[in-house]
């Protein structure tokens, strides 16, 4: 790289963190660049000398992507203390961190990066990154109950987005958001009348959980074909 690049923006390419990670950490005077604090307005290559948190960020690694089955019990937020979190299963080989969450009740599909870029498009509420889940709840359901949770459920102050919902078995649905409010399928469908006993998720973007290739608890390196899949 012999371009410089504003110092957030390469901290998220390095892989160190999001970009707005990284403004909190300038902010709190954690970053130092060739010996001084940084600011946010530094440009820098891989030429200068990049400290964070006392560690020194050598060089851009590889971008990576995988696909991680999560199971019940595990909590995304990167907590080392917390002997659940989901710091003490990640691949070994390369720093990557969450790209969103899925609550500590709840299993299925995960994408993990080390590319603060693509993790804050994926983020981005603009590009509306579809999500798919298989829900079970605590007793029968009907079309109608598909219906109203299709056309917006009022949680946490709003309403929810119109989305996609099938009914599968009489206490199970698929549902397809395109926004991830906190909790937001189990607090829609409480607001129905129903608790959430089984949520999986399915499918990011275009990227689809492949059961017989990803067992839960296994990591699968995505390539870069896929990569373009989930990006779309």
């Amino acid at each position: 790289m012999l371009s410089p690049i504003r110092l957030a923006k390469f901290l998220g390419h390095a892989g160190v963190c999001s970009r707005r990670q990284a403004s909190r950490l300038i902010d709190a005077g954690e970053v130092c660049v060739n010996g001084k604090l940084a600011n946010h307005i530094d440009h820098v290559t891989t030429q200068d000398i990049i400290i964070v948190q006392g560690k020194t960020i050598s060089a851009l690694p590889e971008k990576q992507l995988y696909a991680y089955h999560k199971p019940v019990g595990i909590d995304c937020k990167l907590n080392i203390d917390d002997p659940t979190s989901l710091i003490h299963y990640l691949p070994k080989t390369t720093r990557v961190y969450p790209i969103g969450r899925l609550d500590k009740d709840s299993r299925g599909l995960l994408l993990l990066t080390n590319d603060g870029t693509l993790c804050q498009y994926m983020l981005h509420p603009e590009h509306h990154q579809k999500k798919q889940y298989w829900v079970e709840v605590d007793r029968p359901i009907d079309d109608s109950f598909c219906q109203k949770m299709a056309s917006g459920i009022p949680i946490n102050g709003q309403i929810t987005l119109p989305c996609e919902v099938e009914l599968l078995t009489p206490t199970r649905f698929k549902i397809t958001l395109q926004q991830g409010l906190n909790r937001q399928i189990r607090k829609m469908s409480h607001y129905c009348g129903y608790r959430v006993i089984d949520l999986f998720r399915v499918k990011i973007a275009g990227f689809k959980l492949n059961l017989d290739q990803l067992k839960e608890g296994q990591f699968q390196l995505i390539t870069q074909s896929e990569l373009k899949i989930v990006q779309k």
